[in-house]
């Protein structure tokens, strides 16, 4: 199932490091399946982030393929990918662009995460630019699933292994 990322504009009273309250507005980003659940994790979200009143001034699909987070990296980028592929009938190439977000600390980490990013990759592929982006901070779907998952995982790994020595003891 595809990702749709949406870029949500938040106006806010923000405290500065010197203690002085300034209006402004940050971009988020967030996965979601419609607008409306856009708008309520934004506001669910920015509630958690701030006491202040805030407005949602905007909520637009983003075109970003794939969100890639680094440890240790404090900005967000937009990396155009141009993906190399041979049209069979004319034998000219084809490029299509897509877009990733990828997290590092300037523009050289990010041409590296995107580079580590695409080692999976089997076709030819560019990196044409990358762009520091104005999103602040994302906010990937989670469903409280995914800590049962890890405990079926654990679950499969300890019965995979109880199978191995079963089938030792057997053989011997």
């Amino acid at each position: 199932m595809s990702v749709t990322w949406f870029e949500c504009k938040v106006k806010y009273k923000k405290t500065h490091e010197t203690g002085e309250q300034k209006m402004t507005t940050d971009t988020y980003l967030l996965d979601a399946v419609s607008y409306t659940e856009a708008e309520a994790r934004i506001s669910e979200e920015m509630t958690a982030y701030t006491s202040e009143d805030f407005r949602i001034m905007n909520i637009k699909v983003a075109n970003f393929a794939e969100v890639h987070p680094f440890e240790n990296s404090d900005r967000w980028f937009k990396s155009k990918v141009s993906l190399v592929a041979l049209d069979e009938e004319s034998g000219k190439e084809k490029k299509t662009n897509i877009y990733l977000l990828v997290q590092a600390n300037d523009v050289k980490e990010a041409f590296e995460n995107t580079t580590s990013a695409m080692e999976e990759t089997m076709g030819d592929y560019s990196i044409p630019s990358i762009t520091e982006s104005p999103i602040l901070d994302v906010f990937p779907y989670f469903t409280g699933e995914e800590k049962q998952l890890e405990k079926f995982n654990v679950l499969d790994a300890d019965e995979a292994s109880e199978a191995e020595v079963s089938e030792e003891t057997e053989v011997v």
